[in-house]
Parts: structure tokens; C-alpha cells; sequence
């Protein structure tokens, strides 16, 4: 296995690389280290490498990706590595001659950053204040390209360094698709089933949080996709008055669980080959309790999606579908008339959209893996 980890200097790079090198048994290089060594040696390279490290700058790129490249050549690394503080720009990256499996990303406030390195008890000259703002500043500028680089690669895994140790190292080997079972190192095996019900007022991100796990190769069923096809095949139009007596009608006819029961072979199919499925717009308590009641093999996790009432409605507003379908109105009788209220107030998850679209996609990503490794 072939890693690397990012983050800013006191994110944590280097107590979880001699981990992970102990759990995999593949050699840590942390670049950083060779650098000094070489600063040490008395020679005309070892006084610029000492200059350039304690005036807090980089070392070229070239330079760089020599150095790099001649040690992962010894035969140590030939099964694998875990390398501390390269690529650290994207000319590093792209010349980079061996591949990289994954590549970690601790991420923490610079603040967070700068109180770990001034309280840590090491005698380093490349450690002044002015040296460590210098190499936080390096990073923001050369080193997120080299982040983003590698997220459009698929080998990008993000993780808040903030949190403890074991948390972190944790989360790294879940990521990995590896657990410690008794202190061995075992494949990770996602046996449990699940459903991740998406619930949430209209222009919440619904849409977008099941195209976002469509994507992780989740199945979604659409519970509203009964009501929208009734109406779209009796050309009825999509008013608030015509949803809310076809909703009526079925619930007379099945309960208010009565999308859940209208689904529910649908999602039994589903989970016979699928460990987690998600629910695009579960509504009522009563759907959630048909589910568990159903499903008892099942967890059911109820993810609430919120925006600011002013932007759901801007977006609902624009929408190719149901383009007139939001207001109060419709509010209320999601609330009260479906009996959402209790869904939203019992939700396992809450998932504010009122940002962008990464940091929405960001928040969904901490969810799946809770799911996911729960």
C-alpha cells in the first residue's frame, strides 16, 4: 500500500504516519525528516537546505522530486510506504514516478495549527512563529491545488484532524477499508443493513443529497414518485390542492404509512443484494414506523436536510419540475398534514444546505460513513 499525507505542519502527519506504519508494517518517510538530516551534513547542499528550511520556504521542485524518488528506490519501499510532506505542489504530483494509492488529508484550522507547534516541546529553528505563519501560508498556496489534484483522482481521503488520536487513526483505517479486531489488522465487512431516509422541506437539497448517493452506489427510492406519476399520467398539474388530495386518497385507502406500504417490496428487493439503500422524501411518522416495524433487521436512519426558508423557496422557484410547488402552504401540510414534524424532531441526522454545494456534499460524506462503519 502507497500513501500519503497532507496537511499543514501540527496536523497531526507525523503521529499518524508511525501508526499506520506499525499497523501496516511498511516503512514512514516523512520528508521533512530528510531534509533536516541533509541540512546537518557539511556540505554546500546541507548549508542550502539549512538556510531554506529556516527561512520557512520550500525546497524546489526538482530538488525536491530527485531526493524523493532516490530513497523510495532502496528496497525498503518496495512493498509500500506512507509519505509525510510530498507531493507538496502540483509539479510534484504530476512527476511523481510511483503511484499512490491514497492520499490522507488531515484538516485543521491554521490557529488549531499554530498552538500545537508554539506548545510542543521541541527545539527546531525552523519552529519561530514567523517561520511556521510562513509555511501555513506556503501551504494554502501550493499545496491545496495538490488536494484538489488528487480529489479529482478519486484517491482522496478528508479527515478532521481535530479530533483525537484514536478517532483519527480510526477513521483512517474505515477509510482504508481496515479494522483493528484484538490489535490485528482485519478487511473491513460492511454486513449490516440499513436505509438512510432522506426527509426535509421542499428546495432542502433532497434532490441533490440522492443524486449525492446515487453516486456512492446506493440504490434510492423516490416516495413521492407515486403521487408525481398519478398526477403526470392523468394530467392532473402539480398544485398544492391536487397533491394534497391524492395524498389523502391513498392514505384513506392505506393508512398515513401509505407510501411506505406502496414501497415496501420495492426496498425488501433492494436490500437483498444491498446493504444500504436511501429513501428519497420520507415524510410521516407513521412511514418510518411501517419501516421499522417491517424491517426489523433494518435500521432505519432519518436524515434531515434544513435550508433557510428564503433560499428553499429560491430554489424551488427554479426548478425544471414542480417549478410552482412551495410557499407556506405547502409547508404546513408537509408539517402538520403529512405528520413530518415528528420525523424531523426524531432525526438521527441534521444536514444544514445553506452553503455551498461542496461543503453540502462534505457533510453528506461525514454522514454515509457513519452509517456506513456504524
Amino acid at each position: 500500500m502507497k500513501l500519503v499525507l497532507i496537511g499543514i505542519q501540527g496536523s497531526g502527519k507525523s503521529t499518524q504516519g508511525n501508526i499506520l506504519s506499525h499497523l501496516f508494517r511498511i516503512p514512514y518517510l516523512s520528508t521533512g525528516h530528510i531534509f533536516r538530516e541533509i541540512a546537518k551534513e557539511k556540505t554546500s547542499l546541507g548549508r542550502y537546505m539549512k538556510e531554506t528550511i529556516n527561512a520557512g520556504i520550500l525546497v524546489p521542485d526538482d530538488k525536491t522530486i530527485e531526493i524523493v524518488n532516490t530513497y523510495l528506490s532502496r528496497p525498503e519501499y518496495a512493498r509500500g510506504y506512507i509519505l509525510d510532506g510530498f507531493p507538496r505542489t502540483l509539479k510534484q504530483a504530476h512527476e511523481f514516478s510511483n503511484n499512490v494509492d491514497k492520499v490522507i488529508y488531515l484538516k485543521i484550522p491554521d490557529k488549531e495549527a499554530l498552538w500545537r507547534l508554539m506548545n510542543r516541546h521541541q527545539d527546531r529553528a525552523d519552529e519561530t512563529l514567523p517561520a511556521l505563519r510562513k509555511r501555513i501560508e506556503l501551504f494554502h498556496k501550493f499545496t491545496e491545488p495538490v488536494i484538489e489534484y488528487y480529489e479529482k483522482l478519486g484517491k482522496l481521503i478528508e479527515l478532521d484532524g481535530t479530533k483525537a488520536i484514536h478517532h483519527v487513526n480510526k477513521e483512517i483505517l474505515e477509510n482504508l477499508g481496515k479494522q483493528l479486531v484484538k490489535n490485528q489488522l482485519k478487511e473491513w465487512k460492511q454486513n449490516k443493513k440499513a436505509i438512510i431516509a432522506l426527509v426535509g422541506l421542499p428546495g432542502a437539497g433532497k434532490s441533490e443529497a440522492a443524486a449525492f448517493f446515487t453516486k456512492k452506489g446506493l440504490p434510492v427510492i423516490s416516495f413521492g414518485k407515486i403521487i408525481n406519476d398519478y398526477i403526470d399520467k392523468h394530467k392532473l398539474g402539480h398544485t398544492e390542492a391536487v397533491h394534497k388530495k391524492v395524498r389523502e386518497e391513498l392514505r384513506e385507502k392505506y393508512g398515513k404509512e401509505a407510501l411506505a406500504v406502496l414501497n415496501k417490496d420495492k426496498i425488501a428487493e433492494l436490500l437483498k443484494t444491498k446493504n444500504i439503500i436511501a429513501i428519497d422524501g420520507m415524510r410521516s411518522w407513521e412511514e418510518y414506523l411501517y419501516l421499522k416495524k417491517e424491517l426489523k433487521k433494518t435500521h432505519v436512519y432519518i436524515l434531515v436536510l434544513y435550508a433557510n426558508k428564503q433560499l428553499r423557496y429560491e430554489r424551488s422557484s427554479k426548478r425544471e419540475y414542480r417549478a410552482d410547488l412551495y410557499g407556506e402552504e405547502r409547508d404546513i401540510n408537509e408539517l402538520i398534514g403529512t405528520n413530518m414534524g415528528p420525523t424531523i424532531a426524531f432525526s438521527d441526522f441534521l444536514v444544514k444546505n445553506n452553503f455551498s454545494m461542496k461543503d453540502f456534499h462534505d457533510k453528506l460524506e461525514e454522514v454515509y460513513r457513519q452509517v456506513y462503519f456504524s
